[in-house]
Parts: C-alpha cells; sequence; structure tokens
C-alpha cells in the first residue's frame, strides 16, 4: 500500500481530528499506560498518514504479528511485504529506535552488574522479539563499565568452539576483562538449550585462561529472559 494509504477511504479533513484529540489528551494526562496498545500504534500511524481512518489497520498489524512489540520489532522488510509505504514503516520504526534509545539511557556510564534490571529491560526490548536469533556479546572493561555491545553473529550457538575463538579473539581486540553473552529464542521461550550451555561452559574455560570473566549468558524471548548465572549453570 502507498504510503497514504491505510486500507480505508480517506475521511474528509478533521473527520478523526476529534477522535485523536482525545487519543492525545488521554495520553497527556495519563501517559502511555493511558492508551490500548492499539490507540498507541492507531495514533503513531496518524502521524505519517493524518486524513485515514487508521484505527483499523492499527488492530489488524497487531493481530497479523501477535501484539506490539513483534509489530515494532519486525524489519523493514518484512512490514513492506505486508504492503505498507515507507512512511509507516518509517513511523514504526523512529518509535522502535526511541524506545530503545530510551532504554540505552538506564545503562550508559553504568557499571552494569549494578543495572541489571535496566540491562535486561533493554535486552528484551532490543532482541526478544526478532524472528531470527542473533548472538549478542557486552565486553566490559575492569570496573564493569560497557566497552562494546556488538552482535557477533545470527543464526544457532552450534559449533560453539568456533563461535568461542571467535569471541575470546573480539574480547582480546578490545581489551575486555569481562562479558556477557546475550541471545534470543525465536520461539519465545528463554529456557537455555543444551548447546546453549556447552558454549557458556566452553566460553568460560576459554575466558578464564585469558582472563577474561563471563559474567552472564542471558536468554530473551517474547515470553520473558533467563539468566544463567541466576539458574546456578555459571
Amino acid at each position: 500500500m502507498a504510503d497514504d494509504e491505510t486500507g480505508s477511504p480517506p475521511s474528509p479533513p478533521d473527520a478523526n481530528g476529534g477522535h485523536r484529540a482525545r487519543l492525545r489528551q488521554r495520553l497527556f494526562d495519563g501517559g502511555g499506560k493511558a492508551l490500548l496498545d492499539h490507540e498507541l500504534v492507531e495514533y503513531l500511524l496518524a502521524l505519517a498518514v493524518p486524513r485515514r481512518d487508521t484505527k483499523p489497520l492499527a488492530k489488524k498489524l497487531i493481530a497479523q504479528f501477535g501484539g506490539i512489540g513483534p509489530l515494532l520489532g519486525a524489519d523493514a522488510g518484512t512490514l513492506r511485504r505486508e504492503g505498507l509505504g515507507d512512511g509507516i514503516i518509517g513511523a514504526l520504526k523512529i518509535a522502535e529506535a526511541t524506545a530503545l534509545r530510551l532504554l540505552e539511557t538506564r545503562i550508559e556510564g553504568r557499571p552494569l552488574l549494578s543495572s541489571w534490571e535496566a540491562l535486561g529491560d533493554y535486552l528484551q526490548a532490543a532482541m526478544g522479539h526478532a524472528a531470527i536469533e542473533e548472538v549478542r556479546v557486552l565486553f566490559l572493561n575492569a570496573k564493569n563499565m560497557l566497552i562494546a555491545n556488538e552482535c557477533l553473529w545470527t543464526g544457532s550457538v552450534d559449533e560453539a568452539s568456533v563461535h568461542v575463538r571467535e569471541i575470546i579473539a573480539r574480547a582480546i581486540t578490545l581489551g575486555a576483562t569481562a562479558l556477557i553473552i546475550v541471545h534470543n529464542h525465536p520461539s519465545g521461550d528463554p529456557a537455555p538449550s543444551r548447546q546453549d550451555i556447552i558454549l557458556t561452559k566452553e566460553l568460560i574455560d576459554a575466558g578464564r585462561h585469558m582472563k577474561i570473566a563471563v559474567h552472564d549468558h542471558v536468554i530473551v524471548g517474547a515470553q520473558g529472559r533467563s539468566s544463567m548465572r541466576a539458574m546456578g549453570l555459571i
């Protein structure tokens, strides 16, 4: 569909103005929680296509993607295949980027181990709804401050020994003394698999020889997140 199309016929000027004004006032008065998920998306889409009734499209998209999180987390190609134009896709992606930036500010310039809940919120928002498995490593200095936050590969954690060498080599290059490995389960279930556990143990052993500590292996999914350290697996 084109940027100015939502699947509904064009509305006369100001036909939706009163409704959107009420949504806006509820947002001003009560914050984000004052609006339902479809109302948030509806208002967001209205910024891209102001002369259309965007409520039907908002409800349709949330139903198709299974919620506002998967919708905002979908990549541009996926959204385009659903028939959305660049204006609407841009509105959805700027909302995601803004939300992630806000969560990032809660962990910037702080020791990550003392900002654990904020770190988990950021990781789950950034990776929990992704359709493809992604492995990310947070490299830390001696004060547990973040040096780098890097996606090292996408796909499964099979061939653990290959990935361990890649992670340790990158840590040495960055001068990191500790790391946290993170990956997502597109199934939604954050429970660690046998292969996840094998990778973690091999990484701990390799890191010990190079004086690089592995603080945790965090797994995120749409259903939540798990910490191998909290589970007693590290």
